[in-house]
This record gives C-alpha cells, sequence and structure tokens, in this order.
C-alpha cells in the first residue's frame, strides 16, 4: 500500500491541505499528516485549527512514497523555512507538491507546472516551464495545482498516480465530482 505524508505548518490553505487527504484516504491510501511546527496543532491560513497525526521529528522520509505540500502564503514561507524538511524534499526530488518551494530549491529547472496565478513569475524564476491554463499539471511524479479551488483535481490526481486511473475515476464518481 502506498503512502503519504502531508506536510502542514501555521497558514497552511485549509482546503489545500485537508481535500488530498481526504481524498487519498477514501483510495485506502496510507496518509500522515506532518506537523513542521513544535506542535501536532497547527492553525491554519482562516484561523482554522488542524491537528497532525506526527511531527516532523518523529518520521522517517524513507517510509513514504510521496510527500505533499499545501499552498496558502504565510504556510508555503514556514514550509520553506523548515530545514529539515526543505534537505528531505531535494532527496525526494520528484515525488511532491507546492511548486514554489520546488522552484526555490531548483526542482523545477525545466519541468512543466503550475501554481497560484500570483506566482507564476516565481516558478518561472527557478526555471519551471508555467501551464497557465491548466489545474493541475503532472509532470512525471512532479505534480501541481493552482488554488484551493484546483483541490479536488489535485487530490484526484494524486490518487491517479499512486493507484492508477481506474481508481481515480471509480473515486471521482464517488464522490460526484465534473461531469457523471
Amino acid at each position: 500500500m502506498a503512502k503519504v505524508a502531508v506536510f502542514i505548518a501555521d497558514g497552511s490553505e485549509e482546503v489545500e491541505a485537508i481535500t488530498p487527504v481526504d481524498l487519498l484516504r477514501r483510495a485506502k491510501v496510507d496518509v500522515d499528516v506532518v506537523s513542521i511546527m513544535p506542535s501536532l496543532e497547527i492553525c491554519a491560513s482562516r484561523d482554522v485549527k488542524i491537528t497532525a497525526d506526527k511531527l516532523i521529528s518523529e518520521i522517517n522520509f524513507e517510509d513514504y512514497d510521496l510527500l505533499v505540500l499545501p499552498g496558502g502564503v504565510r504556510g508555503t514561507n514556514n514550509l520553506n523555512a523548515c530545514e529539515e524538511l526543505k534537505k528531505n524534499l531535494v532527496k525526494f526530488n520528484d515525488h511532491c507538491a507546492a511548486p514554489t518551494v520546488f522552484a526555490g530549491l531548483g526542482l523545477l529547472n525545466g519541468k512543466t507546472s503550475t501554481c497560484n496565478p500570483g506566482f507564476w513569475e516565481e516558478l518561472r524564476k527557478g526555471g519551471a516551464n508555467v501551464i497557465e491554463d491548466s489545474k493541475v499539471v503532472v509532470n512525471g511524479n512532479m505534480i501541481t495545482s493552482q488554488a484551493m479551488g484546483t483541490s479536488v483535481d489535485f487530490g484526484l490526481a494524486l490518487v491517479g498516480f499512486l493507484c492508477g486511473e481506474e481508481a481515480k475515476e471509480e473515486l471521482r464518481k464517488n464522490i460526484r465530482f465534473g461531469a457523471i
């Protein structure tokens, strides 16, 4: 069974953090919500409290098949400030989300991706080929999306990546997402 770590921090965008967790768990993927803060509880971007399963100090990155980093400006800045996370992202390289963190690490150089429209230029400065008109861009093991409104598309893309297109389509139908 695939195993995923979703990293959260104070300021993480609630919907972008929880939607992939929900969809992956519905697809029977083992998911740990991991706080990079000193506490399991974080205060998300709209003051929603989210309680993580584990602290970053409690995990072994090698146990995971996929790392997910939700957006949110303050949350992304906190994730980007976490040296332990960044060190392991470089090791993992192509297995994540959170495009602006990856652009800063040079991991998007020459790759197609997308992100929140307000950060397209930041990705381009990091060498990314930004696809502006796509909700989700899958480039090998790098899966990126644009914003809170694309969270279901993003979560379904993760399910497709880990579990296959048939599982993704079955889940999409079960949650009544998009044209049925």
